[in-house]
């Protein structure tokens, strides 16, 4: 039980780097730091986006509009931390 609780863990954890990567990659990309007409470029970009994309538009879906302003990776790596937190101190210590 104890290697499957920590699977669970490294896929959140490697989900949270993806998405500190993806905000990352996104305000770079808008302020034309990077060449958006390189194809590896191009190509991180959709691999982080649609990898992303599908967990953070119900997010966004019931925030307000804050204008410029998209903090639903914020919110969903605060749902992440308490996933993990939940996982290892509630659900780990009833079934060890």
């Amino acid at each position: 039980m104890f290697a499957l609780f920590q699977t669970i863990d490294l896929v959140l954890n490697i989900y949270t780097w993806i998405l500190i990567a993806s905000a990352v990659f996104s305000w770079l990309y808008a302020f034309n730091v990077i060449n958006s007409s390189n194809q590896f470029v191009n190509s991180v970009g959709m691999f982080l986006y649609n990898v992303t994309e599908p967990v953070l538009k119900p997010i966004r879906r019931r925030l307000p509009n804050l204008g410029g302003i998209d903090i639903s990776p914020i919110i969903l790596l605060v749902i992440i931390f308490f996933l993990r937190t939940f996982l290892w101190t509630t659900l780990y210590p009833l079934v060890a």
